[in-house]
């Protein structure tokens, strides 16, 4: 009897902490659903261009973190997320967010279903958020059509590989991100050196980044 009420009262005790987490979530999204609001009108009250796109795109990071929470919060899993069903949500909203630039480009998903903890899963989904969000912008200036594809899956020793490519205009020839004016590019890389990751990027066809990091780790990162 005592082995029976210590397990109840363990149930009990877990439950109201699971509880107490989702709530915790949940505030944390709402929280950065206001600052994305605040950003959003303050972009809309700007008139200098550059300043209110600046700030539209800190708004579309800030969503970002805030859809990690909100998958969080109706997930069962409180210790990590699908991150393949957070993928499909934020090149949707980003698409569309970007319709009116690039309607004729199309994006392609390959995914597999990779679970990520909280811990991986915010600096992973900026970082998919500036490498598509830099594709929707510059891949395709003349307004022609193309092709967005991302692709995530687990690889060999329990490593993840997270790949956005289009078929545009392409890098310059001289291309560095560390030398890049735009703030997107150097946030990925420090993101990926968080994951403990490699950043490779590609010019065949097109522009490609691939970001590859083990699972649960913190290692220093490299750049290919």
């Amino acid at each position: 009897m005592e082995v029976l009420r210590q397990t109840e009262e363990l149930r009990r005790s877990l439950e109201e902490k699971e509880t107490l987490l989702k709530e915790v979530h949940h505030r944390v999204k709402n929280n950065l659903q206001i600052i994305s609001s605040l950003l959003r009108m303050q972009s809309d009250a700007l008139k200098d261009q550059g300043a209110a796109a600046a700030l539209k795109d800190s708004q579309r990071r800030v969503l970002s973190m805030a859809l990690i929470h909100e998958k969080l919060y109706g997930s069962r899993q409180m210790e990590a997320i699908d991150f393949s069903e957070y993928v499909r949500i934020l090149v949707n909203e980003l698409c569309y967010s970007y319709a009116r630039r690039s309607v004729l480009v199309t994006s392609r998903l390959e995914i597999s279903q990779v679970f990520l903890n909280i811990d991986q899963a915010i600096p992973c989904g900026l970082i998919l958020n500036e490498l598509v969000t830099n594709a929707l912008k510059y891949a395709y200036p003349d307004g022609g059509g193309g092709e967005l594809t991302v692709e995530l899956r687990h690889t060999a020793a329990d490593r993840v590989l997270l790949t956005v490519s289009d078929n545009g205009v392409g890098l310059p020839a001289n291309f560095s991100w560390r030398d890049s004016k735009s703030l997107g590019l150097p946030i990925v890389e420090v993101l990926v050196s968080q994951l403990g990751g490699t950043l490779t990027v590609g010019r065949d066809g097109g522009a490609s980044f691939a970001v590859e990091f083990p699972k649960e780790t913190t290692k220093s990162a490299t750049a290919a």
